[in-house]
């Protein structure tokens, strides 16, 4: 087991000489241990840990520079549009919001001043699918980064470097930490230019991870896979239940054939992953309040990837500061729950739905 080095300065031989460490917000061996950890399994060369994963995205936007232009998907995590509109936003960066399942729609946003091209997929909350092999075509055409946030699909289901990304990002929070202990975000890139800047950013803003929670992100990498299997098939039965619902609208998971990304998603991901939302027919906010009351194996909480059962109310939790014009726009109803479907038995949690829906 790699040791836990809860260490904050090392010993010199004398000034200027370290022995490779020589203070952890620089470099960290627990920390090393796992930053090369993640660049492997990604295929990617260089791997950096953060304290979380917004710390992570922090870090890529302050690659850019006042004037530049960002692409991104209209479906996108919350969080990640406030840090863009409400941070980044205010020092001249531009941030433009469009659906991305067509590479020529896309392209009509790209000008001279894009600079970044941010993936999200499967998106957070509604499971849409972008073509990262498309978006890299499109960024190396005009000569900017694509970064991938591969948070949903985790490196066992989806490797965005071998589609051409170029920065691929990770809420390690998540399904990397798996057993919801830990909170950091990594990235793996595989330029060495572009590692050299963002561990120059890494090291100049100190929001790097400590040695204990790295710790716990080895542990959690050492059983991803068998996680994610499970995941999956249990992904895969409750989205077929509530497909056969009477009370449930629309189902969104990537491994229903019906699905408009499932071509693209087989092609690029190696499974369809454990998240799951769905909308109610009534369309009354309340009725979804309810459900979310009523479940016992899924917890009502933010986050996901955890081995246990989670489901959420993405308009009022994970996506409430995006403006509710744009999240209805986006398909975030009043009724949208999203779950994240752990690796309990998968009769107590269809029981366990079938009990809060009824």
């Amino acid at each position: 087991m790699t040791p836990i080095f809860q260490t904050s300065t090392y010993v010199q031989d004398g000034p200027g000489g370290h022995k490779g460490y020589e203070y952890s917000r620089t470099k960290n061996p627990t920390r090393a241990a796992l930053e090369s950890n993640i660049a492997a399994i990604e295929n990617g060369k260089h791997g950096l840990a953060f304290g979380s994963g917004m710390a992570a995205i922090d870090a890529v936007l302050k690659l850019l520079s006042p004037g530049d232009e960002v692409l991104s998907t209209n479906d996108l995590y919350g969080g990640s549009y406030r840090l863009f509109t409400k941070i980044f936003q205010k020092f001249g960066i531009k941030f433009i919001f469009t659906e991305m399942q067509s590479a020529e729609e896309v392209e009509k946003h790209i000008s001279s001043k894009t600079k970044l091209i941010w993936v999200e997929t499967p998106t957070n909350p509604m499971l849409n699918i972008i073509d990262i092999a498309a978006m890299s075509r499109l960024a190396k055409k005009h000569s900017c980064l694509l970064a991938v946030d591969n948070t949903f699909a985790s490196p066992y289901l989806q490797t965005p470097i071998d589609l051409g990304a170029d920065i691929v990002m990770h809420s390690a929070t998540k399904f990397i930490g798996g057993h919801s202990d830990i909170v950091m975000g990594l990235l793996v890139v595989k330029d060495d230019k572009l590692a050299e800047d963002l561990y120059f950013i890494q090291n100049s803003s100190g929001a790097i991870s400590g040695p204990q929670d790295c710790f716990l992100a080895l542990r959690g990498l050492k059983t991803l896979h068998i996680r994610l299997q499970r995941h999956c098939e249990n992904a895969g039965e409750i989205a077929n239940f509530l497909l056969s619902h009477p009370k449930v609208d629309k189902v969104y998971w990537p491994g229903l054939a019906d699905h408009p990304g499932h071509a693209i998603a087989k092609l690029q991901m190696r499974g369809f992953g454990g998240m799951v939302s769905f909308s109610l027919k009534s369309g009354i906010k309340e009725d979804a309040i309810s459900v979310l009351k009523k479940t016992h194996l899924f917890a009502c909480a933010e986050s996901l990837g955890g081995v246990e059962s989670l489901i959420g109310h993405p308009a009022s939790m994970t996506h409430a500061s995006i403006p509710k014009e744009e999240r209805e726009k986006n398909g975030i109803t009043d009724t949208l729950m999203r779950l994240s479907v752990g690796i309990e038995d998968i009769d107590d949690l269809v029981t366990d739905l079938n009990n809060a829906l009824n």
